[in-house]
């Protein structure tokens, strides 16, 4: 496809717009998906909830990157949404807790696949000097849907039912597929699909170039783990009402976009690492609000407290890593980076559901842990960097060669 010469062409607005559907589609289960599989009986497995959707989204990031490169970049991101569409009716036939954590296994392929089809769709439209600009509008739609899944998804579930609510979810997810199928497609030389693009090399998985990033992103997004996996049980403890218990995602979400193009603009000038420093330390101030919340007030001000805190992280990460990438390598950078992302909040919400064992006096416990973890990536910018430099410098210079 042409390169478009302005980023707000149909096509551009149409993925913007699919995206808000389908990430609104996946959050929007998240805050009812606890109280789910603790009427099963699993109360004591919710870290599952988010580590295992995320296990599946880094495992299959290698395979989508390739099949956007070879079979299209739409049938990557259909299989993703139809992934979600598939699953919101699911949810409502499983009976037990085995069966609901298969289901959310499987879940996991959807952000495994559509983010990966969708930045590269972008980056096939849009010039080349406004992609940065064209990433930030398109997770903004995304950032949005995030927002509002979680907040309009528990409201649903008290008005109609939680079956409702999941088949809303599937609605939703369609609704972003049938854009989809009416998008051109940008990749130029495509092939059929065959069994043997699967199959996926060593060095086709890890990006050593960018393993300082990774590793930050890594370290920081384990507080966002146990954030998506206990905020809606702190937000009951504190008096919230069961429709208002995905509160944390809206607030989080909306103070993030507030943050994000300061703090890209601020790592363009003063640079990426001292920018992700005060990330690191306001991760850290977060979590430390978290654990010692007892209160609506607080519970939102500690909301607003990640928000700015991720939205400072978030899109320095993504411009830290396309720095260092080859432009070859550019998606196996991206696609290194994703892992340790869905390492992190994997890792984050097993062990806070682990240490958390539906005790909400375990919470503090929990945050505690967080921010030290934080803590540890801001030890690493600091004392880690040239050590890590020097450890993968060999590697890289024999793969130049």
């Amino acid at each position: 496809m042409t390169e478009q010469k302005n980023i707000f062409s149909l096509q551009f607005f149409l993925l913007c717009l699919s995206s808000f559907l389908f990430f609104s589609s996946f959050n929007m289960i998240v805050p009812d998906l606890y109280d789910y599989l603790t009427s099963m009986g699993g109360g004591e497995m919710k870290g599952y909830v988010i580590s295992l959707f995320t296990i599946t989204a880094g495992l299959s990031r290698p395979f989508s990157g390739k099949l956007s490169d070879t079979i299209g970049r739409i049938p990557v991101m259909i299989l993703g949404a139809g992934v979600c569409f598939i699953m919101g009716f699911m949810y409502p036939l499983v009976g037990t807790v085995w069966a609901f954590l298969l289901l959310r296994f499987l879940h996991g392929f959807s952000t495994g696949f559509k983010p990966t089809g969708t930045s590269a769709y972008i980056a096939d439209i849009v010039p080349a000097h406004r992609r940065g600009e064209a990433m930030g509008y398109s997770g903004l739609f995304g950032s949005i849907g995030m927002a509002a899944g979680p907040s309009f998804g528990p409201k649903i579930t008290e008005a109609f039912g939680l079956e409702t609510m999941f088949h809303t979810s599937s609605v939703l997810a369609l609704l972003s597929v049938l854009i989809l199928i009416g998008m051109k497609e940008t990749l130029k030389t495509k092939q059929r699909f065959h069994p043997r693009l699967l199959r996926v090399r060593k060095n086709e998985i890890f990006e050593p170039r960018v393993f300082n990033p990774s590793l930050f992103f890594l370290l920081t997004s384990f507080s966002f783990g146990a954030a998506l996996t206990l905020m809606p049980d702190l937000a009951i403890d504190v008096g919230f009402s069961q429709s208002n218990k995905g509160i944390f995602f809206g607030v989080f979400v909306l103070s993030s976009l507030i943050i994000r193009v300061l703090a890209g603009k601020a790592s363009d000038k003063f640079g990426r690492v001292i920018v992700l420093k005060y990330a690191a330390i306001a991760i850290v101030i977060a979590d430390l609000m978290v654990a010692f919340t007892t209160s609506q007030t607080m519970l939102i001000a500690s909301s607003i407290a990640f928000g700015v805190a991720v939205g400072m992280n978030t899109p320095t990460i993504y411009a830290w890593t396309i720095d260092l990438s080859l432009d070859k390598a550019r998606g196996k950078g991206i696609a290194t980076m994703y892992i340790a992302l869905e390492i992190g909040i994997g890792l984050g919400a097993f062990i806070a559901g682990y240490i958390y064992s539906n005790e909400i006096e375990n919470l503090r416990t929990v945050f505690i842990v967080c921010a030290m973890t934080a803590f540890l990536g801001f030890l690493f910018l600091v004392f880690g960097l040239n050590w890590s430099e020097r450890v993968f410098k060999r590697y890289i210079s024999h793969e130049s060669s």
